[in-house]
């Protein structure tokens, strides 16, 4: 009988089991082994189930039985048995290199080989069954919906047959109208449907591009969450899903007029943080050495769609504050948003609907259809929908006032746009590039017109939202004309976008970095008296606030430090953000999660939020873990750089791992 030995503080491990193989029969052996480890009965094996953590392995073939011991090695053990059991396997040969294999290459393998996959999407024949589906509507005939740009008669033929071919499916095809009047929204919130993406023809035939979404339960794609997810994708070398990306960003900017906080008729109007020249440079960079004719092309287009992205969306009104320059978040908007769960804003509600004489429900429909008029309420659903399209839904900072913010991370995102784009026009495309009468002015074809976009964003920056006695940025309050005193992590974007001054930069990591920094990596928001701008739902916790760490504001942190030359600062939060989701995917049966509470390695990651998180749900093995969690795990990867990688296989933690290498 073999048994493995301790030998890393991850798991256990050990050459016998390794070089070993198992004949098994796989779902009575899988019935036994969560029988008696997985106590609570979530068909996952984790540090909090009661079971004696040791398990005797009964082979075929007279083989002898082998005991396996810990958590870690446990979960691994019926990790590989729900992948066999899905596959229809009734008897399998176990390797036990796969049951001890070390939690970062295991992490890591799965992310590129098998989640990348199941995140997968395409609006065509070949998953139309699953993307047009939206759990999201609750009107009154929810089914499969599909819109389509008034413009392209081919793809709206494609949707119509593909509807004519499935009648089960129930697929209704709808044409876009050429200009959306608010008449035309009214309608449209009562038929919520999928929006189109792009398309293209293979030997003849249209074939939706990939797309990513972030996580399981979505179909949709999102804007902000696929540029993080691309960093990822990159480092695996999917190029070609990356690629696809890109061009869908710039697909939603032609026919929708913006890209989409995510492609659904409801979102029509409202955006998220704007990514794009970013990941287009990103992009242009890893095809430039295969193709540079291409990549130059692929620059041009992406450079295009974003000077429309700057000047239509961000740069003008609603969005654009006249009196500071800056920009807010403040979507075009119609109504009550109708992707939330019925009775999700009758805490609201109710008060209006007394005001006007009417139940909830007519007041739902007489405010939707315009037939009442209410300042306050539209007030209250302004910044709702700004808070939705700053991609922070929800914290303490935004609630109540996000349309009136000129928020730091927005003003960074805007400069960083006009820093690339004179970037490429200087340095790709020889000091002036021919844009399109529909993208920007005749003058935007020049560097020197971003160059000064540039430094007058940067001067309004620092006179309404850097604070020189605090050492950091705040977010500005157009209406109040002041500051607001919340202490964001998104302070630190001014060093990815390249905006801070050296002496600035310098500030924020004496002052600010150290109210951000935890065991985890940095946290959303410092630990504050929760005093929202109003009446708000009754939620305790934000999701966007501490404690919880994101991977975004991570992977833009050790960016940024990489930048101003804090490569060693860059390293050790890059550490133990990789240590936190290596220990929870540990601990927790494989797990990755949309967020993590940064200031603990133990239940932080199951507590129930706002939305949940995304992740924890799943039976026996996770498919997919979360988009931009994936991604932070193999770009960190890059940036500890092998010594320190070396260090996390071993399970030390940052501050022993940073000794040891020196």
């Amino acid at each position: 009988m073999g048994q493995l030995t301790k030998v890393s503080s991850w798991g256990y491990e050990g050459e016998k089991l390794i070089c070993t193989s198992f004949k098994i029969e796989v779902e009575s052996v899988r019935k036994v082994l969560l029988a008696q480890e997985d106590s609570d009965n979530d068909e996952k094996i984790t540090v909090a189930d009661k079971g004696p953590k040791s398990f005797r392995l009964r082979t075929l073939d007279h083989a002898p039985d082998f005991d396996i011991e810990g958590t870690y090695c446990l979960s691994t053990l019926l990790q590989e048995l729900t992948l066999h059991a899905r596959r229809g396997e009734r008897i399998a040969i176990l390797q036990g290199a796969l049951i001890a294999e070390n939690p970062v290459d295991r992490t890591r393998r799965r992310i590129e080989q098998e989640f990348w996959q199941s995140l997968t999407r395409r609006m065509d024949q070949s998953l139309i069954k699953i993307v047009a589906n939206d759990p999201k509507d609750y009107g009154d005939d929810p089914r499969p919906r599909i819109y389509v740009p008034h413009a392209l008669t081919e793809q709206l033929a494609y949707y119509q047959n593909l509807a004519n071919q499935y009648p089960g499916l129930r697929l209704e095809v709808l044409r876009l109208p050429p200009v959306s009047e608010h008449a035309d929204m009214v309608r449209i919130r009562k038929t919520p449907g999928i929006l189109a993406l792009e398309m293209e023809k293979h030997d003849g035939i249209l074939r939706g591009l990939q797309y990513i979404v972030p996580g399981g339960r979505f179909n949709e794609f999102y804007y902000w969450d696929s540029h993080f997810t691309a960093i990822g994708l990159l480092e695996a070398g999917r190029l070609d899903l990356v690629e696809d990306i890109v061009r869908q960003m710039i697909f939603q900017m032609k026919y929708y007029g913006c890209i989409l906080n995510a492609n659904r008729s409801y979102y029509l109007g409202r955006s998220q943080p704007p990514f794009l020249t970013d990941l287009v440079l990103r992009t242009y960079k890893r095809i430039l050495d295969n193709d540079p004719n291409k990549a130059r092309d692929f620059l041009k287009q992406g450079i295009f769609a974003a000077i429309k992205e700057y000047h239509q969306v961000w740069t003008s009104e609603p969005r654009l504050d006249p009196k500071t320059g800056l920009s807010r978040y403040r979507p075009t908007r119609y109504g009550i948003p109708p992707e939330v769960e019925p009775g999700h804003f009758d805490w609201v509600l109710e008060k209006f609907a007394a005001k006007h004489g009417m139940t909830v429900r007519q007041l739902d429909d007489a405010y939707n259809s315009g037939k009442i008029q209410d300042s306050e309420m539209d007030d209250f659903f302004l910044h709702d929908a700004a808070v939705r399209e700053s991609g922070h839904d929800t914290s303490y900072r935004v609630e109540g006032q996000a349309a009136d913010l000129a928020t730091i991370d927005l003003a960074c995102l805007l400069y960083k746009y006009e820093k690339d784009i004179e970037w490429a026009i200087q340095e790709v495309f020889g000091g002036t590039l021919d844009v399109p009468s529909d993208c920007g002015p005749t003058a935007s074809r020049t560097p020197q017109y971003w160059n000064h976009k540039a430094a007058s964003r940067q001067a309004s920056v620092n006179k309404y939202c850097w604070n020189p006695e605090e050492g950091m940025y705040h977010d500005y309050n157009t209406a109040k004309q002041r500051q607001t005193q919340y202490e964001s992590v998104t302070t630190f974007w001014a060093l990815w976008s390249g905006i801070a001054s050296e002496e600035q930069a310098k500030s924020l990591m004496q002052k600010a970095l150290p109210k951000f920094e935890y065991q985890g990596g940095v946290v959303s928001t410092t630990r504050q008296p929760r005093e929202p701008h109003g009446k708000g739902p009754p939620i305790r916790q934000r999701q966007w606030d501490f404690p919880f760490g994101w991977a975004p504001h991570q992977m833009m942190l050790w960016d940024g430090l990489q930048q101003y030359g804090y490569h060693d600062v860059a390293k050790r939060l890059a550490y133990r953000w990789l240590y936190l989701l290596t220990r929870i995917a540990v601990d927790y049966n494989g797990m990755i999660t949309e967020r993590y509470d940064v200031t603990s390695f133990e239940l932080g990651t199951k507590e129930v939020v706002e939305y949940g998180n995304q992740g924890c749900d799943f039976r026996g093995v996770a498919s997919e873990g979360f988009g931009w969690s994936n991604a932070s795990y193999t770009y960190g990867l890059t940036i500890i750089g092998p010594e320190l990688v070396n260090a996390l296989k071993k399970g030390l933690r940052c501050e022993e791992a940073l000794n040891t290498v020196g």
